[in-house]
Formats: C-alpha cells, sequence, structure tokens
C-alpha cells in the first residue's frame, strides 16, 4: 500500500502496533455495504464504468459471502478491514477492484463503517431494553397491591407496592431508551464522500450513497466529518447510564436473595452454587451485571481521554475509538438479557415481603400525617408524638397499629380510635393515590399507560 512513498516495509513493531484487523473485522458487514453504495455511485455519476461497477459488486457479494461462512482472515501486513477486503476483492476481479477507492479515504471509509455499526447496535440495544420494560410491566401487574417496605439509606421507610417498585425500573429504562434514541438521530448522517479530510474533486453524490445506507444526509463539513467521535461517545455515555440502572437493579435482586431478607429466590438458569458449601445458591449473573458496569464506565473513559485533545482531522490514536464501543457493547447486551431473564423468572415472596413492612413501622408517617389533619397539629409536633409512638412500639416488640388506644393517649390525648384505620400498611398504601404514588389504583394506572406505549395490548 505504501510502495510508491517507502523504500522500506515496516518494522515488526510498526506492523503489530499499527495493525487494527483483529479488532475492526466486526465492521466488514458495514465496509461491504459502504463500498457497494460507493461504487454504485461512481457509476452512476460515470466516474466509474457500469461494466466495472458490477463486477466490483458482485466481488464484494463473493467476499460477503467468504466471511460470512470463513470469517475474516488475519493478514496484520494488510493492517485494517479495508484493506483486506479490498485485497480479496482484486483476487477475484482483478485490477479492476482498485477503482473502488475512487474518491473516498479510508478515513471517510471507516467513519462511515463505525457510524454503520454503532446505528445497528443501537438498534439491538433498544429491543434489548424494550423486552426488559415488558417483563418489568408483566410483573408489576402482578403485584400492583402486593406490599413490600419502601427503603430509605436501606432502612425501612414507608410501605409501597412490589409492582409501584418494578415500574420505577421501567421509567429508568424508558430514559434510557430515549438516550439511545437521541444518540440515534443526532449521528445518522453519512460522512462518505469526505474523503481524507478536504472532500474530493471528483463529482460525487453524496446524498445518494447517503440515501442508501440509510442516513438522514450527508455530513456537512469534510474536516469534522472524518475526525467525529462523538456518536461514539454519546453511545457510551448512554450506555454507561443504562449500565448503572441495571447494577441498581441487580444490586437490590442480590440484597432481597439473601437469606436475611428473603425476598425472592432467584431464577436457577441464573444463579451458581458452591465448590465447598453445597447449601449455597449464589445470585453470580446480578454480581456480574453490577460488576460490568464499571467496565463500561471504564469504555467511556477510555475513549473521552484518546479524543481529548486530538487536533482537526484524523490521527492514529483513534484507532483505538472501537475496542471501548465493541466491549461495552457486548457488556451490555449481556447485562440486558441477564436482567431480563432475572425479572421474567425471579419468584418473589410477597409474604415475607408484607411481614417486613408491617414489623418496620413503616406507617410512622401515617400517624404523623393523621394526627396532622384530624388534630390540626403542627407537622413537626406530630412528628413528635410519632416518634414517640414508635418508641413505645419498639419496647414492646410489636407493630404501630398493635398499640392499644390507652397506650397512644397516653402519649398524646388528642389521639383517638379512628387511628387505626391508618395505621394498617394497606391503608397507608392506599392513601398514597397522588400522581405517581404507590396506591395500587395509580400503579395500574400507569402499567396501563405501559402496556400501551409498549404495544403490549
Amino acid at each position: 500500500m505504501w510502495g510508491g512513498r517507502f523504500a522500506d516495509g515496516p518494522s515488526a513493531i510498526m506492523r503489530e502496533i499499527n495493525a487494527s484487523i483483529p479488532f475492526d473485522k466486526a465492521l466488514w458487514r458495514q465496509d461491504i455495504a459502504g463500498s457497494k453504495a460507493h461504487v454504485a455511485m461512481l457509476a452512476q455519476q460515470g466516474i466509474v464504468s457500469a461494466e466495472d461497477a458490477t463486477a466490483i459488486s458482485s466481488g464484494l457479494d463473493k467476499v460477503a459471502d467468504e466471511y460470512a461462512s470463513d470469517g475474516v482472515p488475519e493478514d496484520w501486513d494488510l493492517e485494517d478491514i479495508h484493506m483486506t477486503t479490498e485485497s480479496r476483492l482484486a483476487e477475484i476481479v482483478g485490477p479492476v477492484a482498485g477503482r473502488l477507492h475512487t474518491a473516498r479515504s479510508r478515513n471517510d471509509q471507516v467513519a462511515t463503517d463505525f457510524r454503520l455499526w454503532v446505528r445497528e447496535t443501537i438498534d439491538q440495544t433498544d429491543a434489548g431494553l424494550l423486552a426488559l420494560q415488558q417483563a418489568l410491566v408483566t410483573r408489576a401487574g402482578e403485584h400492583a397491591d402486593s406490599i413490600m417496605p419502601g427503603f430509605t439509606h436501606l432502612q425501612t421507610a414507608q410501605p409501597v407496592t412490589l409492582g409501584h417498585h418494578l415500574m420505577a425500573y421501567y421509567e429508568m429504562i424508558r430514559r434510557d431508551r430515549s438516550r439511545f434514541a437521541d444518540t440515534r438521530g443526532r449521528m445518522n448522517e453519512s460522512p462518505l464522500g469526505s474523503a481524507a479530510l478536504a472532500g474530493t474533486g471528483f463529482p460525487i453524490d453524496r446524498e445518494m450513497t447517503s440515501e442508501a445506507l440509510g442516513f438522514d444526509r450527508p455530513t456537512a463539513n469534510s474536516l469534522d466529518a472524518v475526525s467525529d467521535r462523538d456518536f461514539a461517545v454519546d453511545y457510551l455515555m448512554a450506555a454507561a447510564q443504562c449500565s448503572l440502572h441495571l447494577s441498581r437493579l441487580a444490586e437490590e435482586m442480590i440484597i432481597w436473595a439473601s437469606q436475611p431478607y428473603g425476598f425472592v429466590r432467584m431464577p436457577d438458569a441464573l444463579s451458581t452454587g458452591s465448590s465447598i458449601m453445597p447449601q449455597k445458591k449464589n445470585p453470580d449473573a446480578a454480581e456480574l451485571v453490577r460488576g460490568h458496569s464499571g467496565r463500561i464506565i471504564g469504555c467511556v473513559t477510555a475513549l473521552m481521554v484518546t479524543m481529548k485533545g486530538l487536533p482537526l482531522a484524523y490521527s492514529k490514536d483513534m484507532q483505538d475509538d472501537k475496542p471501548p464501543v465493541f466491549e461495552a457493547a457486548s457488556l451490555l447486551a449481556l447485562s440486558i438479557a441477564a436482567m431480563t431473564g432475572m425479572v421474567a423468572d425471579t419468584t418473589f415472596n410477597t409474604d415475607r415481603m408484607r411481614q417486613a413492612a408491617e414489623l418496620g413501622y413503616a406507617t410512622a408517617t401515617d400517624l404523623a400525617d393523621w394526627l396532622v389533619r384530624e388534630s390540626n397539629i403542627p407537622f413537626r409536633e406530630a412528628h413528635h408524638i410519632t416518634g414517640a409512638a414508635v418508641k413505645l412500639a419498639e419496647s414492646k416488640g410489636v407493630p404501630l397499629d398493635q398499640l392499644s388506644l390507652d397506650e397512644l393517649q397516653t402519649i398524646d390525648a388528642r389521639v383517638d380510635e379512628r387511628v387505626f384505620a391508618a395505621l394498617s400498611v394497606d391503608a397507608s398504601v392506599a392513601s398514597r393515590a397522588s400522581y405517581g404514588g404507590t396506591a395500587p389504583e395509580q400503579v395500574k394506572a400507569r402499567i396501563a399507560e405501559a402496556r400501551a406505549a409498549l404495544g403490549m395490548d
């Protein structure tokens, strides 16, 4: 490739550090698609003959068939997927293969291939997240009125429903899907035709290749087009945020599966045992999802640091743009699949959840609210009265609603028998009927909206 300029070939070190074929071979489908669109445009514009274009396109189809059946060969002397494909094309169709690279550079070629790959990955990610949302909504529908403790600081706070809790993750994933959609819309411009950095003197039709490859439009600046990797950073940022949400859900599953909680029984297919302790059922899939989030965040950092000081236009540093994206995409796809299976197949111990809610003084706020409503007591005073009631119940080892009226009235005489209607976990949950609250009627309404949005009905 460099023979006209260099008297000597690259050293062994240069050959190894320069070759990207071990990882950029993943772009072979996108490289073939971009090349076919390019040569069709060259023929349409009269830059190459129709006969040459047909031969090149047929040859590319043959190369694609070989890659699909046998994989992409790794000849490090050919450096990358682009030269590997062009070399094999030349073996198939002869010297006419050299016309394919007319009016383009590897700079706009790889920028186009990489965008196509990230775009397809976003579509696959969105499909996986849709399946996860559907699993969350389905299980939430089963448990719209199943009571569990809601937590702050991992301390029992107020009773909620399991359906409400699961729908919180539906909302997180909804935002994740919107971030990926934003990234896809912003990146959907074609760099092809920008050539090395300045465009080309050939009368190309960039609109034609853009449309053929499913882009919305060509990029407007050739310098920016070949040096831009914002789309890859955007993808990684969305992937990192999504991985944080998956990690939070995984962490809750891990906690809930522990014996002190006993809220869930994890599916066998996503658990492992111990080599020494026969009784163990370890939530390894959830723990790995939790761990993968750290690696995905590392991928974001790696690419951002690579790009942070690069002058326009292309620099070889940018060859290192693909490994972190490929790694993050693989980890995220596994994490989404694991959490979807976990949500769908986990068994929820709703009796244990309810018991934990009843024993954790989760209705303390309801007592304070009752005092405000019924006795016109300022909330801070009601808070103090309720704290005393909780202390008494705790000393007796009973829930709040099992304190007698006499015991409550020794704390504050304004309490009367009506208070007991507010102190059960069922009454507490039902009272949280504000929009977006945990009342079963509200949870069911949000589930109905989600099912409609997901096309589940």
